[in-house]
C-alpha cells in the first residue's frame, strides 16, 4: 500500500479539499453499510461487526438496526 505524505494531500483552495473530504466520508458510508448488512446476512452479530469496525455493538446497532431488514 501507498504511504500519502501531507505534501501529496495538500491543496491551495480550501473549498476543493473539503469537498474531497465529504466524497470519502459519503463513500467511506456506503461501504461500511454494505459490508454491514453482507455482514448480518451471513449471520454476523451486532457485536461481532461492531468489534471489526474499533466500535460498541451498541454504535452500530444504533446506526443499522432500524434499516430496512436489519440493514
Amino acid at each position: 500500500m501507498e504511504s500519502w505524505e501531507s505534501e501529496q494531500l495538500r491543496t491551495a483552495d480550501p473549498a476543493t479539499g473539503l469537498r474531497a473530504v465529504g466524497a470519502l466520508h459519503r463513500l467511506a458510508e456506503r461501504v461500511e453499510a454494505m459490508h454491514v448488512a453482507e455482514a448480518r446476512r451471513a449471520g454476523w452479530s451486532w457485536e461481532q461487526i461492531g468489534d471489526a469496525l474499533g466500535i460498541t455493538r451498541q454504535s452500530v446497532h444504533a446506526k443499522y438496526g432500524k434499516r430496512g431488514s436489519d440493514v
